[in-house]
């Protein structure tokens, strides 16, 4: 596929770190040359220097032929104009824009061909404030997914000693569970992954994922590890669009605090929302922390923009009693640094927004791609299509279907059906088969498994 990114920021140059390693014909365009000539030495990809909106910019890039255009520069109107550029100049059939600003997204009607041509709009701080409201809604998970719309989900937790499936074989889940079926997807052990097989043994501090129906995740939960209480108390470390996103979220059914150093944000935070409150200050003043009862809270929040800021007032609050503490972190060199220790969940941004991405840019009828591990493993909801003669998974039993190495199917969804997947079960055409893949380089297997054809014979 010949996709063109606009931008080489941490999102754009994330993607394309992503997509280059799976044969795509990759051009990213930025104004920066520094930022280009870095991924140009670390990535099979053509770099273009000059505006990505420029119509003599984009067919040097190659729009001619494009398949995608993917803008994510930080200027939405950058991001609007190129697609809009693209689809007269040069009928790009894909358009996908990143958009940040509230007041463009509230608008109805004003992306679409006949007024500003975009396929698939993309906003960052929406994406992210969905992530840690799931993360806010199941207390102790580490990662939470939606999959066919919520009827079913993957869910990533640490095993702790004490765990009643902690030591013990996978195939007594079912016996500890027998009206819960659920399956393990992968497993985790010190950053190697484990494919699970009935006679896996379960470690604490492993990461495991599993997927189930919506109504059974905690109750799988609490075998891997003793059940959080619900959160009640949750404070917000930064008013900007995703605090403020999150908050006017959840305020409904928790009582939520947001400190916020400039005050003019904090007498719009304190117009526009409802039962937050809000507090001028800074997060890492320790004082402020302790008058506001910080070792009362279940949640502390660092969704600034400054990574330092984030993980410093992270780990006071932590030191000071705060339950959880998450926080948002955009240098990815800082995730792997900070994660499981004092801080208990470091969010990359760009991660979560990848995600969004790779779902447009995935062969096949893919709903929904998800990154997971930071990039290392993903996974994805796919609907397979055909019959028998036509598809090589249709009308074929789990065992039958030759999977690629380090792939798992976990679940099914026919219908309103979860149907947790075992070796007998047989897709039907129509099914949302969920699939976890422990090394992406096999997508493409993955592709053309589920890609029916007049005949595979």
């Amino acid at each position: 596929m010949k996709i063109i990114i606009l931008g080489a920021g941490q999102v754009g140059g994330t993607l394309a770190e992503h997509l280059a390693s799976e044969a795509n014909d990759i051009t990213v365009v930025d104004t920066d040359g520094d930022r280009l000539r870095d991924l140009g030495d670390r990535l099979d990809i053509r770099t273009i220097q000059g505006r990505g909106s420029f119509p003599t910019v984009l067919r040097q890039a190659g729009a001619d032929d494009a398949d995608m255009l993917v803008a994510v520069t930080n200027s939405d109107e950058t991001n609007m104009v190129a697609c809009q550029v693209a689809y007269t100049l040069f009928h790009t059939p894909t358009k996908i824009a990143r958009v940040r600003e509230a007041a463009y997204l509230v608008r109805s009607g004003l992306f679409n061909n006949e007024a500003i041509p975009v396929d698939v709009l993309i906003s960052p701080e929406q994406v992210v404030t969905n992530y840690i409201k799931r993360l806010i809604e199941h207390p102790g998970s580490l990662q939470v997914i939606d999959f066919a719309g919520g009827k079913a989900q993957l869910v990533a937790v640490r095993a702790y000693y004490g765990g009643p499936l902690v030591g013990q074989e996978l195939r007594q889940l079912r016996r500890h569970m027998p009206n819960v079926d659920t399956r393990v997807a992968a497993i985790f052990r010190r950053n190697h992954a484990i494919l699970p097989q009935g006679d896996t043994v379960i470690e604490a501090d492993d990461e495991v994922f599993f997927i189930a129906a919506r109504g059974h995740i905690r109750a799988v939960m609490s075998e891997m590890r003793r059940l959080d209480e619900n959160y009640k108390r949750i404070v917000i470390a930064g008013g900007g669009h995703i605090g403020e996103r999150l908050a006017e979220a959840i305020e409904s059914r928790y009582q939520v605090k947001i400190i916020e150093m400039n005050p003019a944000r904090c007498r719009y935070l304190s117009d526009t929302l409802d039962s937050t409150i809000i507090l001028q200050g800074s997060a890492s003043d320790r004082d402020l922390l302790v008058e506001e009862n910080i070792n009362e809270a279940d949640v502390f929040l660092a969704l600034t923009n400054d990574d330092e800021a984030n993980i410093m007032s992270s780990l006071l609050a932590k030191r000071l009693g705060a339950r959880k503490v998450m926080c948002i972190i955009n240098n990815p060199a800082y995730v792997d640094l900070v994660q499981g220790g004092e801080i208990d969940i470091a969010i990359s941004p760009q991660l979560a927004t990848i995600g969004t991405l790779l779902t447009h840019v995935r062969r096949g009828d893919i709903v929904s791609a998800h990154s997971l591990r930071r990039g290392a493993a993903e996974a994805i909801e796919v609907i397979a299509h055909g019959d028998p003669r036509s598809s090589k998974v249709v009308g074929r039993a789990i065992e039958q279907i030759a999977l690629p190495p380090g792939t798992t199917i976990g679940a099914v969804i026919r219908d309103d059906q979860v149907l947790i997947a075992h070796d007998d079960t047989r897709i039907e055409s129509g099914d949302h088969v969920i699939l976890f893949l422990v090394d992406k380089k096999h997508i493409r297997d993955v592709e053309r498994l589920f890609q029916a054809g007049l005949t595979f014979f």
